[in-house]
């Protein structure tokens, strides 16, 4: 069973780091519940189709921009809590935020996106 590290590192890494579609899809199917609900600012999505559409599109409208861990996964027991940063690969990140998630049976259940401001 994944530990809360890995899934928070494979939420953001292999899944909406990951442009092919069908190692994302595995990654999706590996990392979260199937009923997962995930929430950002511009929305909520439920279940592992909506929520590797929600990865696939915000990855085709940015191309060359990849997703870098801020800092280490931070647990407090079923919950996790990661920065990250995302733009183009080897210059300064256009956007900043924070995943928390919640871990149920070794999946992440809930999800939620942070955009930290400027």
């Amino acid at each position: 069973m994944a530990t809360v590290a890995e899934l928070m590192e494979a939420n953001l890494l292999r899944v909406f780091n990951e442009r092919d579609d069908e190692r994302r899809r595995a990654a999706v199917a590996a990392t979260y519940a199937t009923d997962v609900t995930f929430a950002d600012p511009e929305g909520v999505v439920t279940g592992h189709d909506d929520l590797d559409a929600k990865a696939k599109g915000l990855l085709e409208q940015s191309p060359g921009f990849v997703f870098t861990a801020a800092g280490p996964v931070l647990i407090n027991h079923d919950l996790g809590h990661l920065a990250w940063a995302f733009g183009p690969e080897g210059a300064p990140p256009v956007a900043r935020g924070i995943d928390v998630a919640l871990v149920e049976d070794g999946r992440i259940k809930k999800l939620y996106t942070m955009l930290l401001p400027d």
